[in-house]
């Protein structure tokens, strides 16, 4: 049998490559990718799971990025309510350091140059006066109160390359790149999966999201010379134990210049983070320093009432984040814009890298990657990923609860806790899971904290889970619950359902 011929292969399954696969997919070109490792495996689990049009980026004049980053925060809401919904954000002016004058300003052009339809404008606050206040050290007084949103990162990845799949894409994880080179006017690719077997395969057109590797698959692999075009710039954050009971964040200024943020975390902790700084080294052993520790905890410590120190963290972790490289003398002013880079065409098989990028424009990215293959291999569909759903988003933004709601009336047997857990990671699909199940017995082993049999063997056979930490890590964050995780049965499970059937 003659090995594929496929429009496009991409390497990387972060949510840059996931979303260009989505798109072409759904546009009817025939579409492979390859994840070295998991898919969100790398940055794309590693933001501080935000879709916000980065306040901040504001002061660096990146007014582009800063508006189609604002406009896509009610696109991406509506396309998935279920992992996607709006955060308040209170930003407490401090005096020595950015004036309210300044503060006030960006919060104006923050409400009005994205298109804001649904969510709130921007208020200003007396935090001597609200309660939140009172988490925080005395002397307190003006803040902003303004809007952005949430999303729960690693499932945004996993939902895209769901519905690239289901749109007819082939989506292979744990498989690597080994060999890519031009040859008869295509590209002739090799991958090898992770049991040592390799494959052959064809495509007209290969596309780098490989993101911190872009510039190890372009040098090692393609033998492109841009990889001085990539800036690595590493970001941390910590998981505490919850610091205070309402729903909003903080934005804080440090004094330093930089910024960072306190977010009410998976109900019962903190999320703090995050750093920036420039990084040298492997991607895939990237973790928090002491440094960073101590200067998260130090930025903190500025401004909550009650101390936090080590022995508070529960969990820390990061990311490198691949920018390109626009020549900023520190790493937190480098553009956070996403570039693309297309070289080949007419008989020469076409390549496209990506550099850059952030969650928020995942979508803007993927359309504007259509538009080079387009030129490169014929146009096959108009845009539509604007108005269609992800995988268990098809209920309207305002529906979480009904659909909570729903769900436990059909499974009266749930919890509310895990109804509500089911609903958010997995929307209306969570159905599909549960099936014609009638007690909690029918839906398997119970591993702890709501999650069974019937979930793990869903996530196995559709969301390319493959191991537990896949499930706890991932799919979930269950693994912050780690004591109340029976940890040896689930590993046990996830081999079993892995292995291949006799029939």
């Amino acid at each position: 049998m003659s090995d594929p011929v496929f429009d496009i292969f991409i390497v990387g399954g972060g949510i840059n490559g996931c979303g260009i696969a989505r798109d072409a997919a759904g546009r009817g070109y025939s579409v492979c990718l390859a994840e070295m490792n998991d898919l969100a495996s790398g940055t794309s689990s590693a933001s501080t799971k935000l879709i916000h049009g980065g306040l901040r980026y504001l002061e660096h004049y990146e007014f582009r990025l800063v508006r189609e980053s604002l406009v896509e925060r009610e696109v991406l809401w509506a396309m998935a309510p279920h992992i996607i919904w709006p955060l308040r954000f209170v930003l407490p002016h401090h005096k020595g350091l950015r004036p309210a004058w300044l503060l006030r300003l960006g919060l104006f052009l923050y409400d009005h140059i994205g298109g804001r339809k649904r969510l709130p404008a921007t208020k200003v606050r007396d935090l001597s006066q609200d309660s939140l206040g009172a988490v925080l050290k005395p002397g307190q007084g003006r803040a902003f109160e303004y809007s952005d949103c949430w999303v729960d990162d690693a499932r945004l990845v996993v939902l895209t390359a769901r519905d690239a799949a289901d749109r007819g894409a082939e989506i292979h994880t744990r498989t690597r790149l080994t060999s890519a080179h031009r040859t008869g006017g295509h590209w002739e690719i090799t991958i090898q999966n992770d049991a040592g077997h390799s494959r052959t395969v064809k495509a007209r057109m290969l596309v780098n999201a490989a993101g911190p590797w872009v510039a190890d698959v372009l040098s090692g692999l393609i033998g492109g010379n841009e990889s001085h075009e990539v800036r690595l710039v590493k970001g941390s954050h910590i998981v505490v134990r919850r610091l205070y009971d309402d729903p909003r964040c903080f934005f804080f200024q440090n004094a330093d210049g930089r910024i960072f943020f306190a977010i009410p975390y998976q109900g019962d902790f903190t999320l703090i983070g995050t750093t920036d700084q420039d990084f040298g080294g492997d991607p895939a052993s990237v973790e928090i320093s002491p440094a960073e520790t101590d200067y998260l905890l130090a930025a903190a410590n500025q401004y909550f009432r009650a101390p936090i120190g080590r022995d508070d963290i529960v969990w820390a972790y990061s990311g490198v984040r691949p920018l390109y490289n626009d020549g900023a003398s520190k790493a937190q002013e480098a553009t956070r814009d996403y570039v693309l880079k297309h070289t080949g065409g007419g008989n020469i098989p076409a390549l496209l890298n990506v550099f850059g990028g952030k969650l928020t424009t995942y979508r803007r990215l993927a359309e504007s990657a259509l538009g080079h293959i387009e030129s490169a291999l014929g146009r096959r569909g108009g845009r539509w990923t604007a108005h269609a759903s992800l995988p268990g988003g098809d209920f309207p933004v305002d529906g979480f609860q009904a659909e909570v709601e729903h769900l436990r009336a059909r499974y009266p047997f749930l919890s509310p806790e895990n109804a509500r857990r089911l609903t958010r990671a997995y929307g209306t699909l969570a159905h599909a899971i549960l099936a014609d199940a009638g007690a909690a017995q029918d839906l398997g082993p119970d591993f702890g904290c709501g999650l069974t049999g019937a979930e793990v063997r869903y996530l196995v056979e559709r969301e390319w889970a493959r191991s537990a930490d896949d499930i706890l890590w991932r799919r979930s964050k269950l693994g912050l619950h780690a004591n109340l995780i029976d940890r040896f049965a689930l590993d046990q499970f996830v081999r079993e359902a892995l292995a291949p059937s006799d029939g």
